[in-house]
């Protein structure tokens, strides 16, 4: 789907509870029908920026801009944004169709506009027939579908889910995150979605904003997040990969365990400090140890359902994990190699 202009502009939003900052001085542009996720690890801020936007928590400095118009003094219920929580808070004394119903009946819409709406909704999170059933007779999934029926109903423009998908085991969490990506293309608006589950990041977004200690580390799509970390916390919390300290010799030069490989980067200092991230599936394995850039050891192999998961150490002395499809045998000495595109240079010092 096309994104089109700013929807939602946040501008240098600060939130203090007593003598922590939860959120310090954060910018972020969000625009129409896009798909943004809000992801780091519990602390890091991204539920209590999403609050935020939806008019739960004030900010103690800050602006947030809704379609050009300031939005920190409109209450939540006369925002155009409407929220599923984690616990989706339906009410039990109600059927289907009322629970879907509930916001249009407080906004005093005509009946047979209300009865359209819900049985458009009602199709669209695929629950026709359900209309007469109490929700406590549902399963995990179904309740969900619900909630976000009964927000969609009321047309909201952003839609922000606070981890809506945490209860639910993960085939069903897998099954609902097609769907959820399916529904927010169909209907056309904002998704601004809080986990701190990597993979749902990376399968949904259009948009990862990675945060830690309520600062922005990175934001980019998810192929320019999990292939372009910009510091060792994204490197490290987005996927599985080895973080080796090395130097840059020289541009296009990297120098780490008694060896000296190509890479793509360039303009640091001659001999700068730096850390290099390479992935465990970017890792091939050679059985003829002087074929490998790197020489190692296999210590342990790890089956992990689509790929084998081993741990070599180097002649260095250094670990690295690598995915493989085809596992080699502890005790194995083998060599590895990777391409200069795989090995990607960062900084020195950034903090994880």
């Amino acid at each position: 789907m096309e994104m089109g202009r700013n929807l939602i502009e946040i501008k240098n939003l600060t939130k203090r509870f007593g003598d922590v900052t939860v959120v310090n001085n954060i910018s972020l542009d969000i625009k129409e029908n896009e798909f943004v996720t809000l992801l780091g690890p519990s602390g890091c801020g991204k539920t209590t920026t999403l609050r935020m936007i939806g008019g739960f928590e004030e900010p103690d400095e800050g602006q947030i801009f809704f379609e050009g118009k300031l939005l920190n003094p409109i209450p939540a219920y006369k925002r155009n944004i409407n929220t599923v929580f984690q616990r989706y808070a339906l009410f039990t004394h109600m059927n289907v169709f009322e629970n879907i119903a509930f916001g249009l009946r407080i906004k005093k819409i005509p009946k047979n506009e209300i009865e359209k709406r819900v049985k458009r909704m009602l199709k669209l999170v695929d629950l026709e027939g359900f209309e007469e059933r109490y929700v406590d007779s549902l399963s995990g999934g179904q309740q969900q579908r619900v909630a976000i029926a009964r927000a969609l109903v009321n047309e909201p423009k952003v839609l922000l889910l606070d981890e809506p998908l945490g209860a639910l085991d993960l085939k069903l969490r897998k099954e609902m995150q097609i769907e959820l990506l399916d529904m927010q293309r169909s209907v056309g608006i904002t998704f601004i979605y809080v986990t701190h589950d990597q993979e749902e990041a990376l399968t949904m977004s259009d948009t990862i904003v990675v945060m830690n200690n309520g600062v922005i580390q990175q934001v980019g799509t998810p192929e320019d997040i999990y292939n372009e970390p910009i510091n060792r916390f994204v490197a490290d919390f987005i996927g599985e990969s080895n973080i080796i300290e090395a130097i840059m010799p020289e541009d296009c030069k990297v120098a780490f365990d008694n060896v000296v490989l190509d890479c793509v980067d360039k303009g640091f200092a001659p001999n700068e400090p730096v850390d290099i991230v390479i992935r465990p599936e970017d890792i091939r394995i050679v059985t003829n140890p002087d074929e490998g850039m790197i020489k190692g050891t296999v210590r342990s192999v790890v089956f992990k359902g689509v790929h084998y998961e081993m741990i070599i150490e180097s002649d260095a002395g250094r670990e690295y994990m690598v995915h493989r499809t085809i596992a080699f045998p502890v005790g194995s000495y083998v060599g590895m190699n990777v391409q200069p595109f795989d090995i990607q240079v960062m900084k020195r010092g950034d903090p994880l």
